[in-house]
């Protein structure tokens, strides 16, 4: 529902339980902080490392405090309360939003979870659905779309942690029979770099997949590709569109976590330095492979680019990236001519688009008068 004030309630869900904890509420605190206030009231809620939901008193709270202090809350799955309820307490403390932004990354968040939760409740949210989060987080299976959409993915292999634990020489082989070193081992389903190695020979392999497999069930192996390191981001539902394609270039052998979060002299090149036909390429790919796994509002979708042979081969969606100010996914929108805080309306707005139209989606039949006894007879 719509408040008094005629702004929307935006629920900013941050924080949760995967190892990409930190770095949300990084991104939530850029989300909170670009609000359009004239349109919108920030409603922060966190969700503590061990599964707590926590809601602040205002935006004006510091995240950090929110998940130290905040109202303890449970969202329930029912479409007729449609808002946070205090864990102790009486509906009449009900917490209501209007839409929810989810900024949450990796598991129990960015993988249709809380998605599937949200739809449960009935709340209009950004970003993708249960279908498309899940996907999204899945490597394996989100390559294997790739390919069935003809998008051309870098050879990969996905093998189950319980295969890992009970066959590790059988496994060691399949991988050396298939690949040469180097290449790459990490989680199936984790974003930013979480248990990744580049391993550069057989003896590196079992470390690497054991440190992997401490953070899923299942693991990836993939060739690794010497080459550049591109990104586009893509916004819409039905008629998704993509941005100028960015370039990463990591002061680290490779884009790693500490990379990504904990040092500086990682370049953002926006845009990339590319010719007109690779530009076209690239946004082609990125906009099939959004539509491949079926996401809707937004996703960043990283590449690279082979420097041997000019190949361009789809690495991975990500459909909750990073959104602090700097991150790419903005910044790509910054300069494709959409500035940070109507790219955050923007996606409100195709939250409640999408809402809309589920709405209008029958989930049960109406029996004519009659039929109900025969069905239970």
């Amino acid at each position: 529902m719509i408040t008094d004030e005629k702004r929307l309630r935006v629920g900013v869900l941050f924080g949760g339980r995967s190892g990409e904890h930190e770095v949300s509420l990084a991104s939530a605190a850029s989300v909170i902080r670009e609000l359009d206030p004239e349109k919108y009231e920030a409603v922060p809620i966190g969700i503590t490392k061990d599964g707590r939901w926590l809601a602040g008193a205002g935006a004006q709270k510091m995240l950090p405090e929110v998940l130290r202090s905040g109202q303890s809350v449970v969202l329930p799955a029912d479409p007729n309360v449609a808002a946070l309820l205090p864990l102790e307490g009486n509906r009449a403390g009900a917490l209501r939003v209007d839409v929810i932004f989810p900024v949450l990354h990796g598991t129990f968040g960015e993988d249709g979870t809380v998605q599937g939760l949200l739809d449960l409740a009935g709340l209009p949210y950004v970003g993708a659905g249960v279908l498309g989060s899940a996907v999204g987080m899945d490597k394996d299976i989100q390559k294997r779309l790739y390919k069935q959409a003809g998008i051309p993915v870098a050879d990969f292999l996905a093998i189950p942690r319980a295969d890992w634990e009970k066959s590790r020489e059988k496994v060691l082989r399949a991988i050396t029979k298939k690949f040469r070193f180097p290449l790459f081992v990490k989680p199936a389903t984790l974003g930013s770099s979480v248990g990744m190695t580049k391993v550069r020979s057989r003896g590196e392999l079992p470390a690497a997949l054991d440190l992997a497999a401490e953070f899923a069930l299942k693991l990836i192996v993939e060739r690794a590709v010497a080459g550049r390191e591109i990104e586009v981001s893509v916004l819409g539902n039905e008629n998704p569109r993509a941005s100028v394609p960015g370039e990463i270039v990591p002061h680290r052998e490779f884009y790693d976590y500490a990379a990504k979060y904990l040092e500086e002299g990682t370049l953002l090149i926006i845009p990339a330095a590319l010719k007109p036909a690779q530009i076209r390429r690239f946004q082609d790919y990125a906009v099939r492979g959004f539509r491949a796994i079926e996401c809707t509002g937004m996703a960043r979708v990283d590449f690279f680019l082979e420097r041997r042979t000019g190949h361009i081969y789809l690495n991975e969606i990500n459909t909750i990236p990073g959104f602090t100010s700097i991150s790419m996914y903005p910044k790509l929108w910054e300069a494709s001519g959409i500035p940070y805080r109507e790219l955050i309306s923007r996606l409100i707005d195709l939250a409640l688009e999408l809402h809309r139209e589920k709405a209008r989606t029958k989930y049960s039949i109406e029996l004519p008068p009659g039929a109900g006894g025969a069905l239970e007879g």
